[in-house]
């Protein structure tokens, strides 16, 4: 598989990945990961992990349309809507594939109630998309592209015995999702490359704080959480 995309990259991004360079450690040492190449992820996790994926999908596809929005660049706006296009399509495919796997009908999938950490993590994005400057929305969508993607690299090379989690690894570690990235590594590179010190401080918080909710999200389905009062 060639390179599509990288994480040692000179421009803003790359300060980005540094900044998060623990957090994606966390992330890669996670037990839910583990048991996805080692065949150990009980199927009880894998389920509410590919349920909650289904939502958050479904609201992360908004903010990038909204991202789209608020670009004052007509190829980002229609970049971003091509993607978010595609995360609908992910979300219809890819988990209908998993749903059926599983027993799970698509009604039930619906009735799916959102995790804390799903409702959280959207209910950010969306507010960011809608009342962020336009940098800071670019670096809140921004890690869930890129970690997935450096994820399914690492995933790629560990492999997995289960079928149905190789089958999820290699959605995220091929070429076409790795293009997705490269393309919005180098719109953040060229809005950001003249911003103050300031604004691009405001950027990296946005990314910093969803690279956390990356990592939250998978330890959520490792404890499959739930609401504890309600």
């Amino acid at each position: 598989m060639s390179e599509v995309y990288t994480t040692e990259r000179g421009e803003f991004t790359g300060e980005l990945w540094r900044s998060i360079e623990g957090i994606y450690a966390e992330i890669l040492a996670h037990p839910f990961l583990r048991g996805l190449t080692d065949g150990t992820l009980t199927e009880e996790r894998f389920r509410f992990y590919i349920l909650q994926d289904a939502y958050y999908l479904r609201e992360y596809a908004r903010a990038l349309s909204l991202s789209g929005v608020r670009s004052p660049d007509e190829s980002a706006l229609v970049m971003f809507n091509e993607h978010s296009a595609s995360a609908i399509t992910v979300e219809r495919s890819l988990h209908e594939g998993f749903l059926k796997d599983l027993g799970v009908t698509r009604d039930e999938a619906d009735r799916t109630v959102a995790s804390p950490t799903t409702l959280a993590y959207t209910s950010y994005l969306l507010k960011t998309a809608a009342l962020g400057d336009y940098p800071e929305v670019l670096g809140a969508v921004l890690p869930c592209y890129w970690i997935y993607g450096e994820v399914g690299k690492a995933l790629l090379e560990r492999g997995s015995p289960s079928p149905m989690y190789q089958k999820w690894i290699d959605t995220y570690g091929g070429e076409e999702f790795g293009a997705l990235i490269e393309a919005v590594l180098d719109l953040t590179d060229r809005v950001c490359k003249d911003l103050s010190l300031a604004q691009k401080a405001r950027v990296a918080e946005a990314f910093v704080t969803t690279s956390c909710y990356e990592w939250m999200f998978w330890d959520a389905a490792w404890r499959l959480e739930g609401w504890l009062v309600g």
